[in-house]
């Protein structure tokens, strides 16, 4: 504010210089390009918000988007090969575990302490520590929460007289008494479960969802997917064989063409009515409020992911059943292990950029991650977007603009804020070669499985061995060491 004193020219002259500053866009003249996978979600809301960038700063950022199978591959290849086609990628925080090491990423940790529009203390603990960071250091600007749950069709339910499943036994119950039955929306037979089962996509991450309840019971840094001690894999045991065959079963009550559907077409299919169950991440709770698209307005509830009443013991390879001792965790029996699957798609920056495309990039995700933006974002189905900020929760009046009733959107965020805060939730899979261990390996031997061209037995042999191989190449005390950091079982 001008003082009172001045001379009202000089006050003039001031206050035009100030709205000359104000009228400039510190960005004008700078360009980059932005690399993220096909969507249309994801990429959507870049590519919306990109213009509303630039009309704010003169920044003008390009997105370009590939295949989810090929991501990885181009982000490590363009920024160790120095191509550097890419200023900015909005990718798997858990990839971070390859490309902080390869020099590839930008650190951003005084960018995010000092940015007031960005609120880094309202991001949740778990996005802004986990997601974000590698090595105690911030590399990634957060704009989605990503945890696994299963979604339900309150109607169909009520009219079969059945509850949500708590098991995955009961999930196979409900599916098959919903199969093919008349209680679509459109006059069709419904089907009793629609996955996303489909190879090079992103359907290995259901599985997994699936397998948690089996095979982790005493909380987070017992891990999921190996020993902590040994870094043997843990796969070749009755949980495993279990979860593999409620997966194949789930196939018996869904599309016939499942083997071939990814995210997008289940999510459509639900969000039409045509399913009376499904996994999925956040994405399905927006949708269902869709006016453009959805048929199942108000008739969608959400639940943490289901579990089971045996899980593994990690001496024998047997499941036996919860106690006290071995579920701690337990639900009226039942062993629950939320999956935090992908960990959110995160911005991070080229490290080789030049400082005033870095800082441009900051800057753009900051607007994208900040409360005003993301709030709204997350509740747009078609984003693939979802709550990752404490305001996300906090604030109901966001999901009731989006179309979701007050009720609604209590289920649906109280459905990711159990899993959130469940002290057995499995963290991802964040050591060097994730993508090869779990895109590679486990995607291939999983759609084998699901095609039949090999049985469990086999499955679980492939899948071993492929992940062995990875560990001795890398270095097996290497691998562990950088496990056991993840689980923080280690400091």
């Amino acid at each position: 504010m001008l003082p009172k004193s001045l001379p009202r020219t000089v006050a003039f002259v001031a206050g035009a210089l100030l709205a000359l500053a104000l009228a400039q866009k510190p960005y004008d003249g700078v360009e980059a390009t932005v690399l993220t996978f096909t969507g249309p979600q994801i990429a959507e809301p870049l590519q919306r918000r990109a213009p509303e960038f630039e009309k704010l700063t003169g920044a003008k950022i390009k997105v370009v988007t590939v295949p989810f199978s090929d991501l990885y591959q181009q982000i490590l290849t363009d920024g160790t090969t120095g191509t550097n086609s890419y200023q900015a990628w909005v990718f798997a925080p858990q990839w971070l575990a390859d490309f902080v090491p390869a020099g590839i990423v930008e650190e951003i940790t005084s960018k995010v302490q000092t940015n007031k529009d960005l609120q880094w203390s309202d991001i949740a603990p778990f996005f802004r520590n986990f997601s974000t960071s590698y090595g105690g250091k911030t590399y990634t600007v957060p704009l989605d929460g990503d945890f696994q749950m299963v979604y339900y069709r309150t109607d169909v339910l009520q009219k079969l007289g059945l509850k949500p499943p708590q098991t995955w036994d009961d999930y196979l119950a409900i599916a098959k008494a919903a199969n093919g039955k008349n209680l679509s929306i459109d006059g069709k037979p419904i089907y009793g479960s629609c996955i996303a089962k489909k190879r090079n996509a992103q359907s290995y991450w259901m599985f997994t969802s699936i397998l948690g309840g089996y095979v982790q019971s005493l909380g987070t840094k017992q891990g999921a997917f190996f020993d902590t001690t040994s870094m043997k894999p843990l796969v070749k045991n009755d949980a495993f064989a279990e979860a593999l065959r409620v997966y194949k079963a789930t196939s018996q009550f869904g599309p016939p063409d499942e083997l071939n559907l990814d995210v997008g077409d289940t999510r459509g299919l639900f969000s039409s009515g045509r399913c009376a169950l499904s996994v999925d991440w956040g994405d399905i709770g927006p949708l269902s409020v869709d006016p453009k698209t959805s048929k199942v307005k108000d008739k969608v509830g959400a639940i943490i992911l289901p579990g089971s009443k045996r899980v593994l013991d990690r001496a024998t390879g047997k499941l036996v059943n919860c106690d006290a001792q071995r579920c701690p965790y337990a639900i009226n029996g039942v062993n629950h292990a939320p999956y935090a699957a992908f960990g959110g798609w995160s911005g991070g920056i080229n490290a080789k950029a030049d400082a005033k495309q870095q800082q441009m990039l900051f800057d753009f995700f900051a607007y994208m991650s900040a409360p005003a933006e993301s709030g709204k974002d997350v509740t747009i189905g078609i984003t693939g977007f979802n709550p990752f900020r404490t305001a996300h929760f906090k604030n109901l009046s966001n999901w009731t603009a989006a179309g979701f009733s007050v009720a609604g959107a209590k289920n649906y965020l109280g459905a990711i804020e159990q899993s959130l805060n469940s002290p057995n939730m499995i963290l991802d899979l964040r050591i060097p070669k994730n993508q090869q261990y779990q895109q590679v390996v486990l995607d291939k031997a999983l759609s084998q499985f699901l095609a039949g061209e090999i049985n469990a037995q086999q499955t679980m042999d492939q899948i071993d061995v492929g992940w062995e191989e990875i560990t001795n190449t890398e270095g097996r005390d290497a691998q562990l060491k950088a496990y056991r950091l993840t689980l923080s079982i280690d400091k």
